[in-house]
């Protein structure tokens, strides 16, 4: 069995805007894409085009309709449509990791990322039994487990543009809905977006202290003072035509 770290020195995960997230999968893709080159065995597919289509994805967004409950100012409130995003949540205490009868699941030390090493992995599944949720897969053609790593092979990349040393979920998202970083520094982007945000973890009864955080959606009908992004492009550029525009409307008058 594998033993968890006391402490890690940084702890890098995903802060995940449920308010934002419009469910285009683009993350999904993306993630599939960046992890079918690069780390590890690629993610495969079975039967893609076929009658029973299946496959490997470290994240998937899931889509859900919610009924908010009621209040004495909304007696009736809508029900929203509330796309949830899934991967690895690199939980401090991971049952996958203490789980694995080879040592093949692990924790790093330095950014608390949980990773799987394929070499050691002989596919027994007893990790995506243990963990809470469902965030692990094993892939059919190469017979490992497979699971979000954060891009670790991107983050540190030192050839790629600062702005690429994301995760590519986090790079490509166009809503903007996914943020990474150090939520173990206080004082950093993340870790006071789910300070003013009251960012959630999931399912905390689990005891897994994950590290992903959530950002809760609000009711869409109750925000006040709602702007009209488009609304100066709607805006009549003048009330009565003129030169040309005044020429040709009088002349289809006519007509």
């Amino acid at each position: 069995m594998t033993q968890l770290p006391q402490s890690t020195e940084r702890k890098m995960g995903l802060v995940i805007d449920l308010d934002t997230c419009v469910g285009c999968h683009a993350c999904v893709i993306s993630c599939k894409g960046w992890n079918t080159e690069n780390y590890g065995a690629p993610l495969s597919d079975q039967d893609a085009y076929g009658a029973n289509p299946s496959g490997t994805f470290l994240n998937r967004v899931h889509s859900y309709e919610v009924q908010p409950a009621p209040t004495d100012a909304h007696p009736a409130p809508a029900a929203q449509l509330i796309h949830f995003p899934k991967s690895c949540l690199h939980c401090e205490d991971a049952p996958c990791v203490t789980v694995c009868p080879t040592g093949a699941s692990y924790k790093r030390v330095e950014d608390g990322i949980v990773l799987v090493n394929e070499s050691d992995c002989i596919g027994c599944g007893l990790c995506a039994w243990a963990c809470p949720y469902g965030a692990r897969e094993l892939d059919a053609a190469e017979g490992v487990m497979k699971k979000c790593t954060l891009c670790v092979d991107r983050i540190y990349n030192e050839n790629l543009p600062e702005v690429d040393r994301v995760p590519s979920c986090v790079r490509t998202c166009p809503a903007g809905a996914r943020h990474f970083g150090d939520l173990g520094d206080p004082d950093s982007d993340v870790s006071k977006l789910v300070a003013q945000r009251e960012g959630m973890d999931l399912m905390p009864e689990m005891g897994t202290k994950p590290v992903n955080k959530y950002l809760p959606p609000r009711p869409k009908d109750q925000i006040e003072d709602q702007i009209d992004i488009l609304a100066p492009l709607l805006a009549p550029i003048a009330e009565e035509p003129k030169g040309f525009l005044s020429w040709l409307d009088k002349t289809l008058e006519k007509l």
